[in-house]
């Protein structure tokens, strides 16, 4: 195995994701996008939360079709398109940040995408996480799950595909401690690199500062110097310094 260090991140989709997910997949070598895995019906795969002009966060679902679905993959899910959701996700946002210095022009050009007739939630996750990774000037390589020739699962999948990956380190969130098993990566000469994220603060409208929303919050308050914020080193208070 090369000295060199090889670092993977593996994440599910998620709609309109948070900082934390572009933060692990910046700092990879290479990004596993877990496609394939069971939809989590109140998860992150098909919603996540913006700041309102009363200062609260709110959520913006995505519907989705899961009656008589069994336990579908994400990469099953179908977009129920009888309501139009596009739209009121467009109204919603257009309201929220009318006041945000840079809505323009990356709200108008995620409203175009958000305004395409979308069937498979996965199609539209990756559409915006695409536009999402342009915006922070991402360029990590990435690799769908489904693709990777794994029959395993839990731990024994991740390290495998490590392992095809070249790893030499595999980076996860915190709240993987629960579950993971790190004598099987560390039987195969992997490092566990836990992400410790430390969420900055940044210029946000309507009153006090509310972490963990989506990054589009970010985007749209603080533009082209989103990706400086993301990448920057932040003190253990989260103030970027």
């Amino acid at each position: 195995m090369s000295a060199k260090t090889n670092t993977v991140a593996i994440l599910q989709p998620g709609y309109l994701p948070w900082l934390g997910f572009f933060d692990q997949m910046q700092k990879a070598d290479v990004f596993v996008y877990l496609d394939d895995v069971q939809f989590d019906k109140h998860g992150w795969r098909n919603r996540n939360r913006i700041k309102t002009p009363n200062g609260q966060a709110s959520w913006l679902t995505v519907p989705i079709r899961h009656r008589g679905k069994g336990k579908p993959l994400i990469n099953e899910i179908e977009i129920d398109g009888q309501s139009r959701w596009g739209r009121k996700h467009i109204e919603t946002l257009r309201q929220s940040y009318a006041a945000a210095p840079y809505r323009k022009p990356f709200l108008d050009e995620l409203a175009e995408l958000l305004s395409r007739e979308w069937t498979q939630l996965i199609e539209l996750n990756w559409a915006i996480t695409r536009l999402l990774m342009t915006w922070l000037n991402i360029t990590t390589p990435i690799v769908w799950a489904s693709t990777m020739n794994t029959n395993s699962g839990g731990t024994k999948r991740l390290v495998h595909i490590c392992k095809q990956l070249d790893a030499t380190c595999y980076l996860t969130g915190d709240a993987a401690r629960a579950y993971l098993d790190i004598d099987l990566f560390s039987l195969e000469n992997i490092d566990v690199t836990w992400h410790n994220y430390k969420h900055p603060q940044y210029p946000q409208l309507h009153g006090d500062f509310i972490p963990y929303l989506s990054v589009i919050d970010l985007i749209l308050n603080c533009g082209y110097n989103s990706s400086d914020i993301l990448k920057a080193v932040h003190s253990p208070t989260g103030q970027i310094t």
